[in-house]
């Protein structure tokens, strides 16, 4: 949990965003990006081979496979894999490829099992990956190694309950990789939060087009007048960048709502609050971009993060997730879908997703056009500059086209824990003060 003087801090930087005239002193003026980030072939092919291949990524809930010898698929990074709670009780990734000839392991979204076995002729794997079993052993040289035959693996690591998966064996550990979010996130229960509600949908857009409405506040007023603008005073927003990709954004709600007081009352019936949570989760939107396509408000009620995944230059799969605490024998809670009733059983996206999405196909459609050339952003995008910079940053400067580049303006004194806002803050405070005092006198 946030010590309180960390709290006043950035309630008092709320105070200060809302009431500033100029973008902050000493920030940088963001360069137009180049309008192929988002049309261009080449980049995307950089975006797959040097972000999702090197990224901790989002895979899932330990109640997926809640048990040992409980697997699961997935392919939403290229690559098929088999997620497998091993018979020892550890969570491990694979490549969801037989040593032999190649067939999956695997033919199941989910299942149980103590061997994972190719269908194909029956290789059989532990759980942790080793190939135990080979039919018709004989026909193979006597000198033949099964024990450097088991499965690929890949990296793996829990945070709390989430399961997140790297196809990079080299890259940082997963905790590293988070950084300062490891410890801010301890308060929203992550070893606690059950998994409510998973459900994808295709979007027609770049993913980018569509992740970025979730990582600023400027649209807010016009996109979500009667939803969103209710709760968020988009002018206090206060963007907090942070090493590896990531960022916050906090912002308050209006003078003339109770955010708290809001939530306790539109909360469905069998919502848990979760009690570690501190003053801000409860009383702001307090949203986190865990680099590269993970975006999530965190609250006293839910951690409800929305993952975009490309599919391809102009489409996207959005998964939209709901974890909360044990809701015991009420209907499962659901933040961001709601029924479908032109279909039995079906989910369609909620009003606030809608609102995010309804323009993404024709916003790429758009950009597809001679007439888009570049993209100016504000003070208040900054976050989305800070995560194209980090983007150019994974993929390698030297690899990325110089009319595909952004310039790295956004420099290290603007990441945390560093805040020149807060020492202008004070500036502006101490001076504040003197000439009241002259006054006074």
């Amino acid at each position: 949990m946030m010590e309180p003087e960390e709290i006043a801090r950035l309630k008092a930087l709320m105070e200060w965003e809302g009431q500033r005239t100029a973008q902050p002193e000493g920030f940088p003026v963001l360069p137009d990006m180049p309008a192929g980030r988002y049309t261009s072939p080449e980049y995307f092919a950089l975006e797959q081979q040097h972000v999702f291949r090197k990224s901790w990524l989002f895979a899932g809930h330990l109640d997926e496979i809640p048990e040992p010898g409980c697997y699961m698929r997935w392919h939403n990074a290229g690559d098929p894999i088999v997620i497998v709670h091993g018979m020892d009780g550890t969570v491990r990734a694979f490549h969801n490829t037989c040593r032999h000839r190649g067939a999956p392991v695997v033919t199941e979204d989910r299942g149980k099992s103590s061997r994972l076995m190719c269908g194909y002729h029956n290789w059989t794997y532990k759980t942790d990956g080793s190939l135990v079993g080979v039919p018709e052993r004989r026909d193979f040289p006597a000198d033949f190694d099964m024990s450097c035959r088991g499965l690929l693996p890949v990296r793996c690591e829990l945070f709390g309950k989430i399961i997140y998966v790297n196809f990079d064996m080299e890259a940082m550990p997963l905790l590293d990789w988070l950084g300062p979010l490891a410890r801010e996130w301890e308060e929203f229960a992550f070893d606690r939060i059950k998994l409510a509600a998973r459900h994808s949908f295709d979007l027609q857009c770049n993913w980018k087009v569509a992740m970025e409405a979730n990582m600023e506040v400027y649209h807010v007023p016009f996109i979500h007048p009667n939803t969103v603008a209710p709760l968020v005073d988009s002018r206090r927003n206060l963007n907090t960048i942070y090493p590896n990709g990531h960022a916050r954004m906090l912002a308050p709600p209006p003078v003339t709502t109770d955010r708290e007081h809001v939530r306790a009352i539109d909360s469905p019936p069998g919502w848990r609050q979760i009690d570690s949570v501190g003053e801000l989760g409860r009383t702001c939107t307090q949203s986190y971009t865990l680099f590269p396509n993970w975006v999530s408000p965190l609250s006293n009620y839910f951690v409800p993060p929305l993952v975009f995944w490309p599919t391809s230059l102009g489409t996207t799969r959005l998964e939209l997730v709901t974890m909360a605490l044990d809701w015991g024998d009420a209907p499962a809670p659901d933040l961001w879908t709601v029924p479908d009733e032109t279909q039995p059983n079906g989910r369609q996206m909620s009003p606030i997703i809608l609102e995010d999405t309804q323009f993404g196909e024709a916003i790429q459609q758009s950009m597809q056009g001679s007439a888009f050339r570049s993209v100016p952003l504000s003070y208040q995008e900054a976050r989305i500059y800070s995560f194209h910079q980090s983007l150019d940053r994974m993929i390698g400067p030297g690899n990325v086209p110089e009319h595909l580049r952004v310039d790295p303006v956004i420099g290290a004194e603007w990441v945390w824990p560093n805040d020149p806002r807060v020492s202008q803050m004070e500036r502006e405070a101490a001076h504040a003060g003197a000439e009241a005092r002259a006054a006074a006198e």
